[in-house]
């Protein structure tokens, strides 16, 4: 199958959403995706940023679009098993659509709204112009397909000075009843100057379904605000997820983000960062584990187009039967950011002679007064500390695993929430030791 095919394909299976209860300048936008995506195609290998995913698989899928009250099996129990209860607000979206009845919007501060996009988008439609208001394909085809689709998805919004003590949590679940189904959750997160917030992400689905999760995610820092993100995606391997992380920071504002990518059969975590005034600072960290045939595609740019900017990125990765991983980071200095602070570090473990791993950081830099590094490290499992574990009476498979929790307890021990840090170890554990490590053919 061609990549035009498979386009043509694509295509002819959706149109804008909206059926008439978009503004005009809502649904000019989605038209004018539309048209982008038609015109320009989906990435292919030949496009740079894409050179390590093919995404074949996903373009034969004949996916319909996910609407409202597609799911047929979820409950609440269900949704807890997938995502732990951080105790604090909490909206829950199935198929990319907000599900009250599973969601919990009490105890917010005054000046924090907390709601979902469909709503905003009847009762103030306005307010989101700015984010469909660029470019179609200004990134690729898949956000600008996100454009053309998205009806629902989390909308935060901190007024200057507000704090939430507690983690918002947004859960993204999918089921998909037996039909192929793509959902594109747009949620935008919007922090006034000095406000402060922690956002928790989770996607996670039904085992053997077959669907893709075409997610964006937007945050706008004004000054002085600060706001720590988390990411989970355990979605199921029969399914696929393609995901963009936006960001843009205004002066001496705060981002955080470390992000865990265990499912999927392909996903690819992109963040995008604007660090656009003075002082602004960004922490990246992220843990991929792709096994089986996973292929697990991290594409990282940060922006630095102010003085005195900071960004740190740690991503690590683990690689076991034919998984793929991929680290693609690129930090550019735009021509006067002076004082600028930037490192970039990617580090993999290999556990198995199939797995494969393309790691590429870079730095490009238009300025003297800078301080930059970047490096990237792959190795195996250290024999002679296998050999050590196994000589004190401890198993092979256990000295694995505690060799490998060794490896990711770095990137694990960052997560400052006990209650979502647990289940993360928990899930790394059970991935990598007690003997639940697949074997190979």
């Amino acid at each position: 199958m061609t990549t035009a095919m498979a386009v043509g394909g694509v295509l002819s299976s959706f149109e804008p959403r909206g059926e008439g209860r978009d503004p005009v300048w809502l649904a000019e936008a989605r038209l004018a995706a539309l048209g982008w995506v038609g015109e320009h195609g989906f990435p292919t290998r030949k496009d740079e940023d894409w050179k390590y995913t093919g995404l074949d698989p996903i373009l034969a899928v004949p996916f319909e679009a996910a609407t409202p009250g597609s799911a047929r099996r979820v409950s609440a129990d269900m949704i807890n098993a997938a995502a732990v209860d951080l105790g604090g607000p909490r909206l829950v979206f199935v198929n990319g659509h907000f599900v009250a009845e599973f969601s919990r919007l009490t105890g917010l501060p005054a000046g924090a709204e907390v709601t979902n996009l469909a709503a905003v988008l009847a009762a103030g439609p306005e307010r989101l112009e700015p984010f469909f208001a660029h470019a179609p394909g200004e990134h690729h085809a898949f956000a600008a397909f996100n454009d053309v689709l998205a009806e629902d998805g989390a909308f935060v919004h901190l007024t200057p000075g507000t704090c939430v003590d507690e983690p918002i949590q947004l859960v993204f679940f999918s089921d998909t009843g037996g039909v192929p189904l793509m959902s594109s959750p747009r949620s935008v997160i919007l922090a006034g100057p000095g406000s402060r917030a922690t956002i928790v992400e989770t996607y996670a689905g039904i085992d053997g379904d077959v669907y893709c999760t075409n997610a964006v995610t937007e945050a706008v820092l004004a000054d002085g605000a600060r706001i720590e993100h988390y990411k989970v995606q355990d979605e199921p391997v029969s399914a696929f997820h393609l995901a963009l992380l936006d960001v843009r920071q205004g002066r001496n504002s705060r981002f955080s983000s470390r992000s865990v990518m265990l499912g999927s059969s392909i996903a690819r975590h992109e963040v995008r960062v604007l660090l656009e005034d003075v002082g602004a600072e960004v922490s990246l960290d992220g843990v991929y584990l792709p096994q089986g045939d996973q292929l697990h595609d991290n594409t990282i740019f940060v922006d630095h187009a102010a003085t005195n900017c900071t960004s740190h990125q740690l991503y690590k990765g683990v690689l076991d039967g034919r998984g793929h991983g991929v680290f693609n980071g690129y930090i550019m200095v735009r021509p006067g950011a002076d004082g600028t602070d930037a490192n970039q570090k990617n580090k993999n473990l290999i556990l198995s002679d199939r797995a494969e791993v393309d790691t590429r950081p870079r730095l490009e830099i238009y300025t003297d007064d800078v301080k930059c590094t970047h490096g990237a490290a792959v190795d195996q499992l250290d024999e002679d500390a296998l050999l050590y574990l196994r000589t004190r009476g401890i198993p092979l498979e256990a000295a694995r695993g505690l060799l490998i929790d060794a490896f990711v307890h770095e990137m694990v021990d960052r997560i400052g929430l006990e209650a979502l840090r647990a289940q993360l170890e928990a899930l790394v554990a059970s991935r990598f030791g007690n003997g639940d490590r697949p074997v190979e053919p």
